[in-house]
């Protein structure tokens, strides 16, 4: 389940800077006012309407993925024991202190 969830997460990061990196910035359609061209693949104004919609869409699935990766990492948390913690041996079974030497 974690890895299905990385992998989903790991998509949607990369699909988010493609968005934000084809979006173009606020100051992008003062230079149609000098002769360049304001239209663009999906008409004057649709590209951000639907670009803004795909990015907002992919930053929530992206928040839920992360949120999700989160749960699941404190849920296999729990389990963790340190190397550092003594276990306690029972007393019925001697410590082991080294290789049996016959006598």
């Amino acid at each position: 389940m974690f890895e299905i969830v990385l992998a989903v997460h790991i998509v949607l990061a990369f699909g988010l800077i493609v968005l934000v990196l084809l979006q173009h910035g606020k100051g992008a359609d003062a230079g149609a006012n000098f002769g360049g061209s304001s239209q663009s693949v999906f008409g004057s104004r649709g590209s951000a309407t639907f670009l803004s919609r795909m990015t907002a869409l992919l930053a929530t699935l992206f928040f839920i993925t992360s949120l999700s990766l989160a749960y699941i990492a404190s849920k296999q948390a729990k389990g963790y024991q340190s190397v550092v913690t003594e276990q306690s041996v029972p007393a019925d079974r001697p410590a082991n202190r080294g290789p049996v030497v016959p006598d």
